[in-house]
């Protein structure tokens, strides 16, 4: 039987990747996105008629607990959860509004409350499950000017951990991997080339990782004995 994997923040960088990786694999995607969902229904078709599985797209705010249950109600089982969506915000802790704060809170970590509310009775009932976190190493380390980034990802590793304690007994593992810096819009959007040259500098590994190594790696964990649970892989050439 095909594996049914939902992926959140699907329509590019990682969570793309991540996608493709599952979709070449055979598993049947549940993939969500909020704001470029033309692209991600593209992407969908081409990832259904290349691979021959059913990949579904939604948009959806997955911050926001009532959107998750609303896509929950048309997943019936789900075998592994993959919370990949997530945004950054850069900038002095003193100029950040509650406004910026929620929205990072939400987007990174209560996503991951709400996603894994939904998906563990599930598992429970099937017996078996997995629930992977794309996570950050500012969240083991912290990092100026990301201040909130830093706590949201912190609070996905304390989550991880917590989490995979609880279901460790019911055969369903919990694991995040904290991700050094990844060639993503994301990272382009917030870093210059001149800065993300210089971090290539700091990193022993002499690059920065592309998305569909984190693919891989995520592939990895996915297919890794259930008994590695509870567990913040750092992903990042040696750096941190």
């Amino acid at each position: 039987m095909s594996l049914n994997v939902l992926i959140t923040g699907a329509s590019r960088g990682i969570g793309k990747a991540i996608a493709a990786r599952f979709a070449k694999e055979g598993a049947n995607l549940y993939l969500t996105c909020l704001n470029s969902y033309e692209s991600l229904c593209n992407f969908s078709i081409e990832l259904s008629e290349k691979y021959n599985i059913m990949c579904t797209p939604y948009k959806c705010d997955v911050g926001n607990y009532e959107e998750v249950a609303t896509l929950f109600s048309t997943i019936g089982h789900v075998d592994i959860v993959i919370n990949n969506a997530g945004i950054a915000w850069l900038g002095l802790f003193t100029d950040m509004s509650i406004d910026d704060w929620n929205k990072i809170i939400q987007t990174n970590l209560t996503s991951v409350y709400n996603t894994s509310h939904f998906a563990v009775p599930l598992m429970l009932r099937q017996g078996s499950g997995k629930i992977i976190n794309i996570s950050s190493v500012w969240g083991n380390v912290g990092a100026s000017t990301e201040v909130a980034y830093s706590a949201s990802k912190g609070g996905v590793n304390a989550f991880t951990k917590a989490l995979a304690k609880e279901l460790a007994i019911s055969n369903i593992s919990v694991n995040a991997i904290a991700c050094g810096v990844i060639d993503t819009d994301m990272n382009r959007k917030h870093l210059s080339n001149e800065e993300l040259e210089c971090l290539k500098e700091e990193i022993p590994a002499d690059r920065i990782a592309t998305p569909d190594e984190v693919a891989d790696m995520v592939f990895t964990i996915a297919n890794a004995p259930g008994y590695l649970t509870g567990q913040i892989i750092s992903f990042d050439g040696g750096w941190i």
